[in-house]
């Protein structure tokens, strides 16, 4: 489907500028927040594999494989402030 694609490509672009207004965090970096450290490494891993699938061809395993990563792109800025709001709550 082209138009989910499409969407998806603008929805993981305006991710990243929407992202920074919606910070609400009490410290500026992650040091202080290690569950979020290793979402960071995660999304990293995400990253690279996500440019790996799409120098693959598009056939059966590698479709599958880039919906999944793709799905877990998208749930870590929905876990990530989550986590870090929940990190604050335990931390006051």
């Amino acid at each position: 489907n082209k138009l989910g694609g499409v969407i998806a490509l603008v929805m993981s672009i305006a991710i990243l500028f929407i992202l920074p207004i919606l910070h609400t965090n009490k410290s500026q970096g992650l040091q202080f927040y290690p569950i979020n450290q290793i979402l960071f490494w995660y999304m990293v891993i995400i990253i690279i594999l996500l440019t790996w699938i799409g120098a693959r061809p598009v056939e059966d395993p590698y479709i599958l494989t880039g919906q999944i990563l793709t799905v877990l792109y998208f749930l870590y800025y929905l876990l990530n402030p989550m986590i870090t709001k929940i990190w604050d709550t335990l931390l006051d």
